[in-house]
Parts: C-alpha cells; sequence; structure tokens
C-alpha cells in the first residue's frame, strides 16, 4: 500500500478532501423509466403469457400415460409432429427460465460476471438486457450490477486477458532510509496541504477462469455497497487509461484500470494527488527529475569528481567527457620514466555508456583523482613527477564516440549469457580435439570484436537467478499442491527477480517474498547460492516462454508468449521490425531456463535461418512459408490437448510443475519475418487463439486481425507492448550484429589447432621473496601490493594491472585506453587511473617504480613485479632446456596453478580476452604439461605423483575429458579401485550438472568400460 501521510494536525488530507463532493444523480430519467415498464412487460410475457399460451392451447405437456416401445414405433401424422415442436417450444422457454433467473441472481447479488447458461447466447444477451433494464425500476440509486454488457456475452470474441500496466520500480525493496524520512517530514511541515495531498486508487485485476470484475463488485469490497459504484463511475469517467481507452460505460472496465475510489474506500492504495495524472498515463507513477546538488566552492585548486548516482539506483547516462588536453611536444624519456602520480586533468565521467539496462556492464569505474600528498619514496629521476613528461607525447582524441563493436548485442545480457554458453560448448569440442603443443584457433577481426561484445553485456548470474528461481519455484509448488501461477511480466533488475502474476498471491514459496498485495513475487539475487545446491537437474522448465522485449530505467523486462493464447503481432518500421524478431529469435534458441523447444522460423532469409540453425540445430526449424509450418504445428496443438485429457492434469503449467507427461509439454513456438496472408492468418489465428496455454507461441510482424496482443515498436527503438503496459528500450539485433554471430560460431566449428607460440626463455623470474609485487592470474585473480588501494576502485584498477601483466612488452596508452574502456574514455580518466595503480604498486627495492612509462612511451610493470603466468612460461621453457630436470620444473610449474584462469572476475569486464591469445595459450599449455606430467611419473612408477599431476590440470580446465583419462589411470595405477569409483562418480556427477554436455567421449566411456567393466554410461539428456 502506498504512504498515508499527516497534515501535521493528526488528519489525513485528500484528493477528495479539496473538492466539492460528487453528487450521484438519483433521479430516474423517463426514458430509463419507459425502458424498465417494458422490459418488466416483456420479461412478464415471456415468463408467465408463454407458459399459460402453452397449457391453454395445448394442454399439458406431461403425458397421460407411461410410453411404451409402440409409441417409438407407430407411424408419425400431424399430431405427433405437433408434440414434437410443442415439446421444443417447452425446452426454449425452460432455457429462457433459467437465462432470468442466472442474470436477476447476478444483478441483485453482484457475483460479477454471470454464468453462462448452455447454447443460450443470444438469449442470454437479450435476456442480460431487459433485466438490467428492469431493476433500474426497483434501485434506490438508480444503480444496477455493471456486469458486462450483453453483447460481450453473446458475440464479441472471447475478452482478452489484458494484465495491469507493469509497476515493478514502485515495489518497496528496502525500507525507507531514516534521512529520506526526515526530509519528507521536513517538506511536509513547509507546505502541509500541497505536499500531504493524497488520494485513492484501484487497480483492476486480471479475470481468474471466466470471473471479471466490475464496478459493482469494486464497490462493494471497498465501500461495503455495491449500488455506490456510480460514485467510482463518476470520478473515473473519461479518463485516459494506460491501455489508451476511456471508461464510458459504467459495465465496461478492463484489467489493469486504475480507478480513482472515494476518500473511504478500504483496501485501496493510497497515493499522492499530484501522481494520479501518471497512474491514469502509464499505470504507475513517474519518478521526478532528480535535482542536482549544486556545487560546492572548494578553496583547492584539485579535479573535481563526477556526481555518483546512488548504489540503489542505476546510473544514468553520462554525459560525453570534456575535451582533451592538448598535444604538447616533449623530448624523450629516461628508461623509467614514473607513471603519473597526479592527474594532469580533472577526472571525469569516463564513457558516454549507451546501454539502456541496468544490468549491463557499468560505466568505467569514476574514480577520483590521487590526493596531493608527498610520495613515500622520491622518484627515481628528477623531473618526473608529471606523467609522461619525458615521454613522447601521443595526440589524445578524448572519448571515442564512433565504436567498432555491436553494441545491441552488448545491451542484451540474457541474450549474449546464451551465445556464449553456446559457443563454450564449441570451444570445449575444438579442445578436445586440438593436437599436443597446440592450440584451439582464436577469432579475429569482426568475429573477435563480436565476442568481445558478448564478453561485455552476459550477465550469467542473472541467467541463473531466472531459470534456477522459476525451477525452484515449480518444485516447491508441486510439493505442496499448488498450482503455478500465470506469469504475465518479469522484471530483472540489478538485486532481485520480480515476477508479475495473475492472479494475486500472498504467499508464494519460500525463498520468494509477494510485495503489492501478492501481484509481485520477487527474489533477491542472495538466494543464488542456496538454488544452485537445491538439485533442480531434473526439474521442467516451467515458463520457457520467456523471452526479453527491452530494458527501462530499472531493469530488463521478459514476457511469456504462452500468456498471450493467441497471436502476438509487431508493428512499425520494417527493419527495427526484423531487428527486434531477430533478436528474439536469437534468445529463445541460446536461453538456458527453457529445456528441449522448437522454434519455427518462416520467411527468413537463408542467412539469418541456416545460422541460426547451426548455432542450435535442435530447437530451431528453418521453412519459406506459412504453409509449410501450419501442418506441425496443428499437429502439435492436437497433441497437446491428447496429453492433457491423457495425463488429467488441468493445465500445460501444472503438467510441467508436476513433471508428468514431460516431453508432452515441450514448447513450439513460431516466429515470422513477413506479414501473413489474409487466409494464413485467419488460419494461424484459429489455431493460436485457444483461450488457454497449449505450450505454443505465435509472432508476427504487421497488422493482424485478431491478434491477441499488439506490439509497437518505432523508428527510434522504443517498444509498447500494448494492454500489458510496458514501454521499454526494445532488445535489438541488427543484420551486422547477427551476422558477426555467426561468423564467431563458424570460427569455434573449426576442428584444426595452431602452434603453441615459442618460449622466449630468458632471465629467471624474481622469486616471491625477491618481488615487490604479485600477480596471480592461474586461478582467482589476486594482487599482493605495499600500496593503499580503494575497494571501490579496485575492479577497475585490477583489470588495468592484469591487461599490463599479459602485455611484459608494455602496451601504448591508446591501446590501454581501447581495451580497458571499450565504450571509450578521455585521457584525463585513463591516466587518472595509471596513476593510481602506480601508487597501488609503489617502487621496488632499489627505489624504481614498479609501473613506468619506456622511452617509446608505452606503460611497463617492472622487473620486480612477479606475474604467475611469466614464471609458468619459464619453469616450462626450462624444463625443456634441462631434460634431466624436466618433471621437477613441471611439478613447480603446476603448484602456480590454483583455479580457472582469471576466476571471479567481474561481469562485463576483461573483454579484451576475447582476442586475445592469453585464455587459449595458458589453458592449452597447462593441460600439456599436466599430461607430460602425469606420463612422466607413471613411467617412474610413482602413480600417486601423477594423480597430483592430473588434479593439478583439472584445477584449471576441470571440463577437460583427456585429463579426466590421464587421472583414471593414474587412480587405477595406484592399485585402489574404491578410489577409481570414486574418481568415476565424481565425473558423472560433473557430466549431469553440464547443461551443454550431452554426453561424455567414447574414449571416456570405453576407459572407464575398461576399468570398471560393471559400470553404466552417463546417458545423454
Amino acid at each position: 500500500m502506498g504512504d498515508v501521510r499527516g497534515n501535521g494536525r493528526g488528519t489525513m488530507v485528500t484528493r477528495q478532501g479539496q473538492r466539492k463532493p460528487v453528487r450521484v444523480n438519483g433521479r430516474r430519467s423517463a426514458g430509463d423509466v419507459v425502458a424498465g415498464i417494458g422490459a418488466v412487460v416483456a420479461l412478464a410475457a415471456l415468463m408467465a403469457g408463454v407458459p399459460f399460451a402453452l397449457l391453454t392451447v395445448f394442454g399439458s405437456p406431461l403425458p397421460g400415460h407411461v410410453p411404451s416401445m409402440s409409441d417409438l414405433t407407430h407411424k408419425v401424422g400431424p399430431g405427433s409432429l405437433m408434440a414434437i415442436l410443442v415439446a421444443l417450444v417447452w425446452l426454449a422457454w425452460l432455457q429462457l427460465a433459467a437465462c432470468v433467473v442466472v442474470e436477476v441472481y447476478a444483478g441483485i447479488r453482484g457475483v460479477g460476471v454471470p454464468a453462462r447458461v448452455p447454447l443460450a447466447g443470444g438469449t442470454q444477451s437479450l435476456v442480460h438486457r431487459l433485466v438490467v433494464a428492469a431493476l433500474l425500476l426497483f434501485t434506490a440509486t438508480t444503480a444496477i450490477m455493471p456486469a458486462f454488457s450483453g453483447g460481450g456475452l453473446a458475440q464479441r470474441p472471447p475478452v482478452r486477458m489484458e494484465p495491469q500496466s507493469q509497476e515493478f520500480h514502485r515495489v518497496p525493496a528496502a525500507p525507507e532510509q531514516p534521512a529520506a524520512a526526515d526530509r519528507a517530514a521536513a517538506q511536509t511541515a513547509e507546505a502541509p496541504v500541497e505536499k500531504t495531498a493524497t488520494t485513492k486508487i484501484y487497480r483492476v485485476q486480471p479475470p481468474e477462469g471466466r470471473h471479471h470484475e466490475s464496478l459493482w463488485e469494486i464497490a462493494e469490497k471497498c465501500l461495503g455497497e455495491g449500488r455506490r459504484y456510480k460514485e467510482i463511475y463518476a470520478l473515473n469517467k473519461n479518463h485516459v487509461q494506460p491501455d489508451g481507452t476511456r471508461l464510458t460505460i459504467a459495465s465496461l472496465i478492463r484489467p489493469g484500470w486504475i480507478l480513482e475510489m472515494p476518500a473511504d474506500a478500504k483496501g485501496a492504495k493510497v497515493i499522492p494527488a499530484k501522481d494520479l495524472p501518471d497512474y491514469f498515463r502509464y499505470g504507475h507513477a513517474v519518478p521526478d527529475e532528480p535535482q542536482r546538488p549544486a556545487p560546492q566552492p572548494d578553496p583547492d585548486p584539485k579535479p573535481q569528481e563526477p556526481t555518483q548516482p546512488p548504489a540503489s539506483q542505476p546510473p544514468a547516462s553520462q554525459a560525453p567527457p570534456a575535451s582533451p588536453e592538448p598535444s604538447v611536444s616533449q623530448s624523450p624519456a629516461p628508461e623509467h620514466s614514473p607513471a603519473p602520480e597526479h592527474s594532469p586533468a580533472p577526472e571525469q565521467s569516463s564513457a558516454p555508456e549507451q546501454s539502456p539496462a541496468p544490468e549491463q556492464s557499468s560505466a568505467p569505474e569514476q574514480s577520483a583523482p590521487p590526493q596531493e600528498s608527498e610520495p613515500a619514496h622520491p622518484p627515481a629521476h628528477d623531473g618526473a613527477e608529471v606523467p609522461g613528461e619525458d615521454a613522447p607525447r601521443y595526440q589524445e582524441t578524448g572519448a571515442k564516440f564512433d565504436l567498432g563493436w555491436p553494441q545491441g548485442l552488448a545491451a542484451a545480457s540474457l541474450l549474449t549469457a546464451g551465445l556464449l554458453g553456446a559457443l563454450g560448448r564449441r570451444r570445449r569440442t575444438q579442445l578436445w580435439n586440438r593436437a599436443f603443443g597446440h592450440m584451439v584457433v582464436r577469432p579475429e577481426g569482426e568475429a573477435a570484436e563480436t565476442e568481445r561484445a558478448l564478453r561485455i553485456g552476459a550477465d550469467d548470474d542473472a541467467v541463473k537467478l531466472l531459470d534456477l528461481g522459476l525451477r525452484h519455484m515449480s518444485k516447491s509448488m508441486a510439493a505442496g499442491g499448488r498450482a503455478l501461477p500465470t506469469v504475465y511480466g518479469v522484471h530483472l533488475g540489478r538485486g532481485s527477480l520480480d515476477l508479475w502474476i495473475a492472479p494475486a498471491d500472498r504467499n508464494p514459496p519460500a525463498p520468494w517474498q509477494a510485495f503489492d498485495d501478492g501481484q509481485v513475487w520477487r527474489l533477491r539475487a542472495d538466494a543464488l547460492p542456496m538454488l544452485e545446491a537445491s538439485g533442480l537437474d531434473d526439474v521442467l522448465a516451467p515458463y520457457p516462454g520467456l523471452v526479453s522485449i527491452g530494458t527501462n530505467d530499472h531493469g530488463r523486462i521478459l514476457v511469456d508468449l504462452e500468456a498471450a493464447h493467441g497471436l502476438i503481432a509487431l508493428r512499425g518500421p520494417a527493419d527495427v521490425r526484423r531487428a527486434a524478431l531477430s533478436a528474439i529469435a536469437l534468445e529463445l534458441a541460446t536461453n538456458r531456463w527453457s529445456d528441449h523447444m522448437r522454434i519455427t522460423l518462416v520467411g527468413f532469409d537463408a542467412e539469418l535461418g541456416e545460422g541460426l540453425r547451426e548455432i542450435a540445430p535442435d530447437r530451431v526449424r528453418c521453412v519459406p512459408t506459412l504453409r509449410d509450418a501450419l501442418p506441425e504445428l496443428e499437429g502439435r496443438s492436437e497433441e497437446v490437448r491428447q496429453a492433457l485429457a491423457a495425463s488429467g492434469v488441468d493445465s500445460v503449467l501444472t503438467g510441467r510443475c508436476r513433471g508428468v507427461f514431460g516431453e508432452a509439454w515441450m514448447p513450439h513456438y513460431l516466429i515470422m519475418a513477413d506479414q501473413p496472408q489474409d487466409d494464413e492468418a485467419d488460419r494461424l489465428v484459429a489455431l493460436a487463439r485457444t483461450g488457454t496455454r497449449m505450450a505454443a507461441g505465435y509472432i508476427v510482424p504487421g497488422e493482424v486481425q485478431g491478434a491477441t496482443w499488439t506490439w509497437d515498436v518505432d523508428a527510434g527503438g522504443r517498444l509498447r507492448a500494448g494492454v500489458l503496459g510496458f514501454d521499454v528500450a526494445a532488445q535489438l539485433v541488427a543484420d551486422d550484429d547477427y551476422r558477426g554471430v555467426f561468423e564467431l560460431f563458424r570460427g569455434a566449428g573449426r576442428l584444426d589447432s595452431v602452434p603453441l607460440p615459442d618460449l622466449a626463455g630468458g632471465a629467471e623470474p624474481p622469486t616471491a621473496q625477491q618481488s615487490s609485487v604479485e600477480v596471480r592470474l592461474l586461478g582467482p585473480i589476486e594482487v599482493e601490493a605495499p600500496g593503499p588501494m580503494d575497494e571501490s576502485r579496485r575492479e577497475l584498477c585490477t583489470e588495468l594491472l592484469v591487461f599490463l601483466a599479459v602485455h611484459p612488452e608494455g602496451v601504448h596508452p591508446t591501446v590501454l585506453s581501447g581495451a580497458v574502456w571499450p565504450r571509450g574514455v578521455s585521457a584525463g580518466v585513463r591516466d587518472a587511473c595509471v596513476a593510481r595503480v602506480s601508487d597501488w604498486l609503489g617502487r621496488d627495492g632499489r627505489g624504481r617504480p614498479n609501473l613506468y612509462y619506456d622511452e617509446r612511451g608505452r606503460i611497463r610493470l617492472g622487473s620486480q613485479v612477479r606475474v604467475d603466468i611469466a614464471v609458468f612460461r619459464w619453469l616450462v621453457w626450462r624444463s625443456a632446456a634441462e631434460p634431466a630436470s624436466e618433471t621437477a620444473y613441471m611439478a613447480y610449474a603446476l603448484d602456480l596453478v590454483r583455479g580457472p584462469l582469471l576466476a571471479g572476475r567481474p561481469r562485463g569486464r576483461y573483454a579484451w580476452l576475447a582476442d586475445h591469445e592469453l585464455e587459449y595459450e595458458a589453458t592449452a599449455r597447462v593441460i600439456d604439461v599436466a599430461h607430460r606430467l602425469v606420463v612422466l611419473r607413471l613411467d617412474e612408477g610413482d602413480a600417486h605423483g601423477a594423480v597430483g599431476a592430473a588434479r593439478a590440470g583439472l584445477r584449471l580446465a576441470p571440463e577437460d575429458e583427456g585429463l579426466w583419462r590421464d587421472l583414471l589411470r593414474a587412480t587405477h595405477a595406484t592399485g585402489d579401485v574404491a578410489q577409481v569409483r570414486v574418481v568415476v562418480d565424481e565425473l558423472r556427477s560433473r557430466a549431469a550438472r553440464d547443461r551443454f554436455l550431452d554426453q561424455l567421449q567414447p574414449e571416456t566411456e570405453a576407459l572407464v568400460e575398461e576399468l570398471l567393466p560393471d559400470w553404466h554410461r552417463v546417458g545423454s539428456r
């Protein structure tokens, strides 16, 4: 419920309290009286006159004797025919009487939509009108139950399930902060009437089954008297509602509408009166434009840090950085020119982030410049205090706005996570097929830029939260014998997952929480570890039709294609419409919150259709025309109907929840590239418009008569989802973007490999005792440095340091900018960050800075910075140079491996790895060293040492089955059969948890059967 604020005198000021009360007209017009009298006469004639006439003319309809078999065989004459006709008239009268009883009961008791009398469509519609007109004569205030009009009961199409307008950002995420409360109280004291004026609203609920809310029912529930419905009607007449329509007839209201309520309404939401127009227009309040704090005077001419948005709100789009400093010609630098210790320019917003979604990687960190303080050690060279003062300066262009990578992909966080998962499966196959001493082919050019965008945008934690959260909810609801709710929309924000459900339910299963009177179920992101440990592998995906349509200021919005119960039409310019459909197809084909599914693409060109089929051959089917797709769609619909009848479940959701007839609920989605012909559209609408969930979804472009939902996307990329009330920045994938995706996947399908780069050897790296800074990359990223580092800036500074660590030859400043700040950065921001890292790393034992500019103007790390990957390479090179000590050097090298390469790196960072050889080279080299050491130790008879070597390699590459086979052989060589079984069970468990692993390699299965003949295979899933 909304806040109720006082006026400072202990009473609540409402919007109704500031104007004259609404006067409800209690007089009947002459037309109302005439219509009422006519309706009473007509009802009396029909209810009493018809049976009186039948009894008078034809007598009683009951037979005078008990019927016998001869009555069925004797000749039929005129008398028999007349008797049959009279019987039919009596049956029609009985049906009419039933309609009258049902309508009178509904009108007097206010039960919502009257019950349907079988085979009485037109008759019940007529009776409804007569009863309404008649009851007007007997109500004290000319009020009557405002059920749906008679036309709606008979001839109109089924009422669409139109849920309320989206209001996720209004759901309270945390208790109000005391400071905010104090400010609100102060404002209230200053202007008690203007600031605390409130009103009450009610949101019309989605239908439950065939029951729809009416004004009478709302008045009875909130005002205690159904006859007061006209007060509600008077307050809301002609107001434009969120779906663009108006309340013009008191009996016609739609789900999602906002109704202003009288001041004494109970169970209504209290809102500020100033927000009422926003509720009428959008369905929710529109936040006021945030006020920028006035700049504080600062006597020191220090660089100013830009205002940073609160942590609880996503950062707004940032302004472009200021113009860079002019280039200054400088003389060459000495050998060790210290890195910046004080920023020469005000540090500013780093990049003009274009991503509309809060879950996109945030802008490069907005860091304050280093404080003006005396360095702990004097500089190695006098006159080098200013960054790069003696190094050649390159003309900077400031922020780079012409980004050379596909930004549309980077903005699609769930889509990119799905693509990276599918890409990882291809890369695994490449790794298994590479030769010893080789590494897989890495992407280049457009493919590398595409992967870079995927790494920037992918939000794997959000995908896990969505996938596991929905499966856990389904499992919990099944355990409690409850039915899954219909999910119309999903809001995925930074710290939570919100489901917009119907009907409202205030009792969600833990750890879900209910908000907004049970209309929203929320799952906090900190529940993810618990979900991962819940064993949900055998739970069917309950809502596989969820797909992203775009983002708003607070998160990503998804809708369930199956919830439409009919056709979805997408209108707008052809190119934007195609980009939106391409994004939907790509996400459906690769998402992880679905299981088995079929996606039929109709009319798409060979490039998109065949490319998608190569990425997800088990999901995607391409056909040229709708006629080619309809037979399979119709057959699939019939299979679902038969499964519902055979299984005894009441819906597809219940079948998925209980896990019965699992494959029967596999969804089938149709996406068309071009608007269908009229005859094809009619056939498709008839197939799609079932009125219930049928494990299917249909989305077509253009204006289609009979579509259940109609969405509009404009040339600016805004998508408005019609009755759902969503207005978002559409998720779009342009032609060039998906071409890059297909090029990337084609490269990942290559099974050839390239030789590993030669190891240069050189001087021995510093030992742990000799180094002043240590950077560890072979596992979770760790940095040991003597200087201070602000935790809020650690992620950005660590990435910059890692980039320098994997480039021992040094990095040009502009190259560093493009890698660490892919969306662009100003020279001042970059230099300030480099200065901060320099302060963090400090100086070596000889007083030289551990980060400096060399004579070519490149940024380098000092010789006493120890990087574990460099040490690893040197030890491997040394093992080849000294064959007698090969085993010892390889063992030392593997001791450096602590886990997967660069584990724990934050989302959206390290995108430069896409076109760097580090991941490919380090993974191949560690696997080769581990395998080589296993072979050497087995030859020496050291089976336990071989086991340790295999385990060390698996720490970095746990999915490599070659190392698992080495571990099995080494464990078998120890003679401990029980331990072999442990290893096999461990491998089996890993395979079962891997959603992208169909089955083990044949070589692995053969080895297991050889070592353990009674072992059974891990079947494909």
